[in-house]
């Protein structure tokens, strides 16, 4: 007797559960238990990193992501208005920008900051300034994508009712069309900061001192300093996880929000 539908979802439900258990059972047969608590979660060898690394390198990660997400939104907003603009040159100006920052490691735009431009103009910057402006270079790429994605997709009824209305063009963009648009593109706004957060990991190859390091540096030289095998990376990422966990529930919360008006 052939099976049903959901005698087959259910047969397969089972085979996959049971495939589960035998793993799950493997895994805590053979793996050594002792020497991953000891790599990976050494707590009491690490304690004298915590103050500085959830008061400085929270911190300064915080700050360099919050100063390269505000660069790089206003740098999209005018990014994305030039690529929708009716002059040529605006548009050509900014899919070149677009494509190029896009097209290149952030790591170049870090270094060339860092090492390039002290060397060609004698600019000696702070690693706030390198990390802000690098993330903001390369965030104002992503984020123009996105924000002209938004501007598109507001009803061009609205646009052309407040024309017809005697509301000039700035006025109709700056009080329909960008609020509208920044609504819809906030989900993936909230994504390319969490992008973001992690980038200014790169700020290490600068060079930094005790006061502006960032969670992956306090995480790298944990390593040698407390002798605690892998548990200072760790120690990192769930400082880092402090920061992207929260803008990720909130993305997709604002994700389900924007479904739920549609």
């Amino acid at each position: 007797m052939a099976m049903t539908t959901r005698e087959r979802a259910r047969l397969s439900l089972g085979i996959q559960a049971g495939l589960f258990v035998v793993v799950a059972a493997v895994l805590v047969v053979v793996m050594d238990w002792q020497a991953i608590a000891t790599s990976f979660f050494d707590v009491e060898r690490i304690g004298p990193m915590f103050p500085d690394i959830l008061l400085v390198g929270l911190k300064n990660t915080l700050a360099y992501t919050a100063v390269g997400f505000l660069l790089g939104l206003l740098g999209g907003l005018v990014l994305a208005l030039m690529k929708l603009s009716s002059f040529p040159v605006y548009r050509w100006l900014a899919t070149g920008y677009i494509e190029f920052f896009r097209g290149i490691p952030a790591i170049l735009v870090f270094l060339a900051l860092g090492f390039g431009v002290s060397i060609a103009f004698g600019w000696n910057l702070d690693s706030l300034q390198i990390a802000g402006v690098s993330l903001g270079l390369v965030g104002a790429a992503y984020i123009a994508e996105t924000l002209r994605a938004g501007l598109q997709a507001v009803p061009k009824g609205q646009i052309e009712a407040a024309r017809a209305l005697g509301m000039p063009a700035w006025r109709a963009m700056v009080s329909i069309q960008i609020p509208q648009a920044v609504r819809i593109v906030m989900p993936p706004l909230t994504n390319e900061a969490i992008l973001l957060t992690k980038d200014s990991s790169l700020i290490f190859v600068v060079g930094l001192t005790a006061g502006a390091a960032e969670l992956t540096k306090f995480g790298r030289d944990g390593i040698n300093i407390y002798q605690a095998g892998l548990t200072p990376l760790v120690a990192a990422g769930v400082c880092y996880l402090l920061i992207t966990v929260p803008l990720s529930i909130l993305a997709r919360r604002m994700e389900r929000r924007t479904s739920t008006k549609k």
